[in-house]
């Protein structure tokens, strides 16, 4: 609806509005999924550096005016193996309980180093082993808290902040986040002095992953495949359906997997450029279906929809990470670039 309309128009704002809370709204979700371990994790090889350089622009926002931030990142820092998006969100919940903390300004620093741990240090971490490590600090000069506080600070719902202010989310998924990928989590505070939440995750020795760029230009995504896309959510398919029409590709549609089955054995299944399937269906799944599919046309490729991490998903295994897999929720352009990054492959 906002590109169809002018720039201009009145409903504009209210759009932004909507779009914008659909996004808050995703974002809690989100979070309580990770909590729960049922979010989605894609592991990339990358480096801790970048990733604070890229948020620079956003934190210094988030922060305002009376808060100084300090960045000390260790030069020729080590590689670790890590949801990007993940790590940011462990980042900027931080940042934002740090700034909430300096309510009249403040310091915020935020550090990385490579460090080595041994046999007394993990003694401290009892869920981590000696070994090397990249250590992410970030410390504020806030109210601090007292040792009755930081033994809760991590349970979900948790909160010393007035109602209305916080969910208590912030910290919970942080830690879930942290355990996830393997790492631990520290917390140093004195009252009146400030607070370091301390991070430690796996050094890796190996080069980094190619990140996909992003690009708005949906016009780089147009084809003229034949795609089945097999979706029960009725409000889902018609959005992956509109946007892979306005792409230019062929669309055939299914509520189910057991529909989708019967239009391969009906049609030519060999026609069929690219399967794009929900994971979590009625009757017969995505998985199970896939592997119809590919075994009777192996030239068929794949792609995975769903709001489910990989390792939980209810009553289908885990699917390989190897494979093609988007994560809901996602943008037109998200969607239209990963089809075409998935023919292209």
């Amino acid at each position: 609806a906002q590109e169809e309309l002018p720039p201009n128009s009145p409903a504009q704002r209210a759009l932004k509005i909507a779009e914008q809370s659909a996004w808050r709204g995703a974002r809690l979700t989100r979070q309580l999924l990770t909590f729960a371990r049922k979010q989605l994790v894609e592991l990339r090889v990358l480096n801790l550096n970048t990733v604070i350089l890229d948020l620079d622009k956003m934190l210094r926002r988030l922060i305002g005016e009376d808060v100084e931030l300090v960045t000390l990142l260790t030069a020729e820092l080590r590689n670790i193996r890590a949801d990007i998006g993940q790590l940011e969100q462990v980042i900027t919940n931080l940042v934002v309980n740090a700034r909430d903390a300096m309510p009249n300004g403040g310091k915020l620093i935020i550090k990385t180093a490579n460090v080595a741990l041994n046999s007394d240090d993990t003694q401290q971490h009892i869920d981590l082993t000696p070994g090397n490590y990249i250590l992410l600090a970030i410390s504020d000069t806030g109210s601090g808290m007292d040792a009755e506080v930081q033994q809760h600070i991590f349970e979900p719902f948790f909160t010393t902040k007035e109602v209305g202010k916080g969910t208590g989310l912030g910290l919970a998924t942080c830690y879930s986040i942290v355990k996830q990928h393997g790492g631990a989590i520290k917390v140093e505070s004195i009252v009146g002095q400030g607070t370091t939440i301390n991070i430690y995750l796996a050094q890796v020795d190996v080069d980094i992953d190619a990140l996909p760029q992003n690009s708005e230009r949906m016009s780089a995504s147009r084809g003229t495949e034949t795609v089945l896309l097999v979706e029960d959510e009725p409000l889902v398919r018609e959005l992956e359906r509109n946007i892979l029409n306005e792409q230019g590709y062929l669309v055939l549609e299914a509520a189910n997997g057991e529909e989708a089955w019967r239009i391969v054995q009906t049609l030519h299944g060999g026609s069929i450029t690219l399967l794009v399937t929900d994971v979590v269906m009625p009757q017969l799944g995505g998985k199970a279906l896939a592997k119809l599919v590919t075994s009777m046309y192996p030239a068929t490729k794949v792609l995975f929809v769903s709001g489910y991490a990989t390792d939980v998903m209810p009553h289908t295994g885990p699917i390989d990470p190897a494979v093609n897999f988007l994560a809901k929720p996602f943008t037109r352009t998200a969607f239209a670039h990963k089809v075409r990054e998935v023919l292209d492959s």
